[in-house]
């Protein structure tokens, strides 16, 4: 079936695009609209009660996206001819992991387990615990984030240090720049009052109806937003508005600001929605009709996944 590379492709796409919602620091959002939700509304959100929230939904939609691709696009074949062969022999090729591979898993599995230490002895002990109360204090996650990235140019790696200072200038920290210009523009509208105004302004025009319908035209509207813009500026623009209209009508903003949040990262219609899109477009093997319909799909199943979780697992992460 020649539509089926362009669903494997697509595939590889919305599965990272999705995936990268069960974790705070899967996809840019998630660290924007955390933020946001610690500094204005003063709730804090740790790695392990994010992911009860967010493991969920991507299983669903995982599932979800296994089921429709294979509906539409079917292979055709039960096995395709020569593949175990052809993965045998490109593993073959990777060969042992070198020096500075065991480095790298080992910072990362270290960061990984001070990110969730916390939420795991919060569950057992309670979060009034002084053991949790400790690791709050000495180990939030940015500190375990620098103490991974710190690891790095400790251990050996094949050729001196596993990164070397020159390495580290490299990186892209413009990024970095970029999350914290757009976090910083979101908490000066509330400072300045201009979220305010809007949120004032929008709620006098829109016909919401309590928290539910602020959340299902929270997560609407962030879906839409991330169609055409990154999905870092639909976090930015979207989320400290949200928080701002629910509290102009004097309702809980922490499931639309979390909606919101989840739902920047689900624009799957268009080549401009997520950078995982424009790199499988990339490809020539994607038609932009294609797209677009297996995209509105996914998108409509999406908003429905996002209310749905939000509203039954919010209460976990307070």
């Amino acid at each position: 079936d020649p539509r089926y590379p362009a669903a494997l492709m697509l595939m590889i796409s919305y599965a990272a695009s999705v995936g990268g919602l069960a974790t705070p620091v899967g996809t840019p959002p998630n660290v924007i609209g955390i933020g946001f939700i610690r500094t204005l509304i003063g709730v804090e959100i740790p790695f392990f009660q994010w992911s009860l929230v967010g493991v969920p939904i991507v299983l669903v939609l995982y599932g979800f996206l296994c089921f429709y691709l294979r509906a539409v696009a079917p292979a055709g074949l039960s096995v395709l001819p020569g593949s175990d062969e052809l993965i045998r022999s490109e593993r073959a090729k990777l060969g042992p992991w070198s020096r500075g591979q065991r480095s790298v898993a080992i910072a990362f599995g270290l960061t990984v387990m001070l990110w969730v230490i916390p939420g795991v002895v919060a569950l057992v002990t309670g979060e009034g615990s002084a053991a949790y109360q400790w690791l709050v204090r000495r180990m939030p996650e940015g500190v375990a984030a620098v103490v991974g990235a710190l690891l790095l140019f400790v251990l050996p790696g094949d050729e001196g240090r596993a990164i070397t200072w020159d390495e580290a200038m490299r990186i892209d920290w413009g990024v970095v720049l970029l999350y914290g210009g757009g976090f910083a523009l979101g908490v000066l509208s509330f400072q300045t009052g201009l979220a305010e105004a809007l949120g004032r302004g929008i709620t006098g025009l829109l016909p919401l109806s309590g928290s539910f319908g602020l959340l299902v035209a929270s997560v609407i509207a962030a879906v839409l937003l991330s169609e055409t813009t990154s999905n870092t500026a639909s976090a930015n623009m979207i989320v400290p508005v949200v928080i701002s209209i629910a509290r102009a009508a004097n309702l809980d903003p922490l499931e639309p600001a979390l909606g919101a949040t989840l739902a920047a990262s689900l624009g799957f219609m268009l080549p401009v929605s997520t950078p995982c899109n424009a790199i499988v477009y990339g490809s020539g093997y994607i038609p932009l009709g294609r797209m677009i319909r297996w995209g509105l799909m996914l998108d409509l199943v999406g908003i429905v996944v996002v209310i749905t979780m939000v509203r039954l697992l919010a209460p976990l992460i307070r």
